[in-house]
């Protein structure tokens, strides 16, 4: 039987890539290591600007969609979850990949980590789905209330014992890309990254939040929403009226928190983030989805739609773009153009990102990335470009 492919879910994660390069490329382009003090009218404006709308809203975005595609693929593999379990193995490598040898601030290792666990919660009520998910959310406040950052100190020791071995210091760790001149220089950060960005999984008690979103998705998938959003507009009129309602007057808060170094404290901050980002992000697919209900035949879907369909391609090619781009074995432009500029520079490769989807998908029906890992889940060679398609339950 062949499977039907949602649009609206595709157009979702062509939106989330837009979010997720916005989010990512002041890393690549290492403005994020700036002084505060340095930074222009400019800077502060574009950045009260990227926290307010960007920051954790499309993160939350990417990981609902990555939790609805899950209960699309555990349903269809009709119980063998053997299969669903290997699927995880492979992204978990390709994150390690990622991690390793391109960019420190990956993320699908741990969302391999948080689908594994997925089958555990696939039978029970919607309900109960819900007050897990609710309870995961809440976690990280308490946490922090109880614990504050103890857990990962020795991990971060272990960041800066790393630092010590390739001479990376406070005063050098913002140029050390910029003035990389061979790749080896790149390892080397890479090497104390990867440790950073466990200790960012540990201190920001990440596998809480990505769980929860992951079976919100997975429930929102189970209840198939994406299949009939007329039916659907009630609940996600709400959706998107109490988002905004909850997202939009705390988000002030979070900003402000976030570009004053947390004043009142940690515990306060979680709290910002907890009632402004989760609420945003849930708003934005609601909103993104009633707009796609009133003009779904409209072709600016089937254009955003692209990058979606080779998300994760996209995803992984931006990190290898934004090296090519900002780091000193490529063009250097680190550390030479503000944050206004770093995101023009994103919108161009996302527009560059979208040509080059729908250019590739044309002959081809998966993109590389996707093509491998499916090959590497099946264990066997598929065909890549576009003939009659593979049948995943058989």
């Amino acid at each position: 039987m062949h499977k039907k492919r949602y649009v609206i879910l595709d157009a979702l994660r062509g939106f989330a890539i837009l979010g997720i390069i916005l989010a990512n490329f002041p890393e690549f382009s290492l403005w994020t290591f700036s002084d505060p003090a340095t930074w222009t009218r400019t800077d502060v404006i574009t950045r009260a600007v990227q926290t307010f709308f960007v920051d954790g809203k499309f993160y939350t975005l990417f990981s609902l969609l990555f939790g609805m595609g899950f209960s699309i693929q555990l349903s269809r593999l009709e119980g063998k979850v053997r299969i669903f379990y290997r699927r995880m193995c492979v992204l978990f490598v390709i994150g390690l990949l990622h991690l390793c040898f391109l960019w420190s601030g990956d993320i699908l290792m741990l969302y391999a980590v948080c689908g594994m666990l997925l089958p555990l919660f696939r039978k029970l009520p919607l309900n109960k789905l819900l007050m897990i998910a609710g309870g995961l959310f809440l976690a990280p406040v308490l946490l922090d209330a109880v614990f504050g950052s103890r857990l990962a100190d020795p991990l971060e020791r272990e960041q800066w014992r790393i630092c010590g071995l390739y001479g990376i210091t406070e005063a050098n760790f913002g140029t050390w890309l910029s003035d990389a001149r061979s790749y080896r220089e790149v390892l080397q950060f890479l090497h104390q990254g990867a440790v950073e960005r466990m200790w960012e999984f540990v201190s920001g008690h990440r596998l809480f939040k990505v769980l929860g979103l992951f079976i919100v998705g997975f429930a929102m998938g189970r209840e198939r929403i994406y299949a009939d959003l007329d039916g659907n507009k009630p609940l996600l009129k709400k959706i998107l009226a109490w988002g905004l309602a909850l997202g939009l007057p705390v988000s002030v808060l979070y900003t402000w928190s976030a570009m004053q170094g947390h004043p009142w404290g940690r515990v306060v901050h979680d709290l910002f983030y907890l009632l402004s980002v989760y609420p945003m992000g849930f708003a934005y697919a609601a909103g993104f989805a009633l707009l796609f209900a009133r003009s779904e035949n409209a072709p600016g879907w089937q254009l955003l739609s692209k990058p979606g369909r080779i998300a994760c391609t996209n995803y992984l090619s931006q990190s290898l773009i934004g090296i090519l781009l900002f780091y000193g074995i490529g063009l250097g432009l680190g550390n030479r153009v503000g944050l206004l500029g770093t995101e023009l520079i994103a919108l161009g490769v996302y527009a560059f990102q979208v040509l080059f989807s729908i250019l590739w998908l044309r002959p081809f029906a998966y993109g590389p990335v996707e093509w491998v890992w499916r090959m590497l889940t099946y264990g066997k060679k598929l065909p890549l470009r576009r003939q009659e398609p593979f049948r995943e339950n058989s």
